[in-house]
């Protein structure tokens, strides 16, 4: 029996969501099994407000606009940080949503997202099975952060990486053109999970050999070891660089920059600042010039640096969740695994979304040096391969041509 598919997008952008996107139009638009593929947007908040659109009617059969999703960053149908309710407290947010997959004659709903995207797919799945719903559910990983489970890295990161590894290596060219002594602090996110900060270190080269230092959230941080590894390194070289993930924490747990008791939707503490707070901390200790800079949201979307490894990477877990539905796999998440480093080679599968949702993969401790002011080889092993590839971008007057996403004027 031929049935629709409803796909949507959760969380942070990246560079690649949309690859992924693009993934699954691709594969549902090749499948007899499938009618129509339609779009929520703003994610899970769309199917309630009933904010739904067709996209077959909007990209199918036109390959040069799907080409054009594929490279662009961010989030063509928008985004959401809603966290569906409980259906075992309140079940008004779980019956609408089926309301309004009944309505469209809902089948497959695939949601890509990060931890509490994957919560939504865990909480649908699990009310359709308990009643008597006929409806796969599959989610499709993203987050540029690296840090969820079952997967061996995550859709966007390595996009991110390469544009953290080579703002650091520029940072140098800038840094290094003065005889003077200075420090820069290089602030990157992560909040519990230091993958991105660690991702720097791609910026070393037989002449580059910043990041000097590296602090990640995963060993506690010190601020007068701080002041020590700086003056250390003061005494090798004039300029010294330092990359900071925005969850470093002293061994109490405390975030060095929650000066504030802010949260998001979710619970969680709203990071940012440390890289200021350690500049302050420099000026005063040891006097130098000092300079911070804190790479934020330009992280996310740099599509015009991203890895042609990445973007592949994407594209393929989406196609890999029509398959998935197709042969009734619901429940799950689409994954990949590494087979090798050298050659590099993946493999696709899919695993049971409750060992996703709501947790988080951290960096091996053993990977990160005792000190906890750098990383080991494992770690960087581990990341080159992800970085690798370049696309061919197409501008217009000397900017990316990038597609224009849904309800943006």
């Amino acid at each position: 029996m031929k049935g629709n598919v409803l796909v949507g997008q959760s969380g942070g952008p990246t560079t690649v969501i949309n690859a992924s996107l693009a993934g699954v139009l691709g594969a549902a638009f090749n499948c007899e099994q499938i009618d129509t593929v339609y779009g929520m947007v703003n994610g899970i908040q769309g199917v309630i407000n009933d904010h739904i659109i067709d996209l077959t009617k909007e990209f199918k059969g036109n390959e040069k606009k799907l080409e054009q999703l594929r490279i662009t960053p961010s989030m063509f149908l928008g985004s959401c940080r809603y966290k569906l309710k409980d259906p075992a407290v309140d079940v008004s947010d779980m019956e609408r949503v089926f309301e309004i997959l009944k309505k469209y004659n809902i089948r497959y709903f695939l949601y890509i997202g990060g931890n509490d995207s994957m919560d939504t797919v865990n909480k649908v799945s699990k009310y359709a099975k308990e009643n008597g719903y006929d409806i796969q559910v599959i989610g499709i990983p993203k987050t540029i952060d690296n840090d969820l489970m079952e997967i061996d890295h995550t859709p966007g990161f390595g996009s991110a990486a390469k544009y953290i590894a080579t703002s650091v290596l520029e940072m140098a060219h800038d840094t290094y053109i003065y005889y003077m002594q200075s420090v820069l602090i290089v602030e990157i996110m992560g909040r519990n999970a230091g993958w991105l900060t660690a991702a720097s270190v791609l910026a070393r080269n037989s002449y580059n050999a910043a990041p000097h230092l590296i602090y990640l959230p995963e060993s506690n941080f010190s601020t007068e070891q701080f002041i020590a590894d700086i003056k250390e390194q003061l005494k090798q070289r004039k300029q010294v660089i330092v990359a900071v993930s925005e969850g470093i924490h002293d061994e109490n747990g405390e975030y060095i920059s929650a000066k504030s008791t802010k949260t998001d939707q979710f619970g969680h503490v709203m990071l940012s600042g440390n890289g200021k707070y350690l500049e302050s901390l420099v000026q005063k200790e040891i006097g130098c010039k000092v300079r911070s800079v804190e790479l934020n949201v330009l992280q996310r979307c740099a599509a015009h640096i991203s890895s042609a490894t990445d973007v592949s990477e994407a594209f393929h877990l989406g196609e890999k969740a029509v398959d998935a539905v197709l042969n009734g796999r619901t429940d799950e998440m689409t994954s990949l695994q590494r087979i090798s480093n050298d050659p590099y080679v993946v493999e696709y599968t899919t695993v049971p979304v409750s060992k996703v949702a709501n947790k988080e993969k951290k960096i091996p401790r053993e990977w990160i040096n005792e000190a906890g002011n750098d990383v080991k080889q494992e770690l960087v092993d581990y990341l080159k391969p992800l970085i690798e590839g370049e696309l061919k971008m197409e501008y217009n007057q000397g900017i990316p041509n990038y597609i224009k996403p849904v309800d943006i004027d």
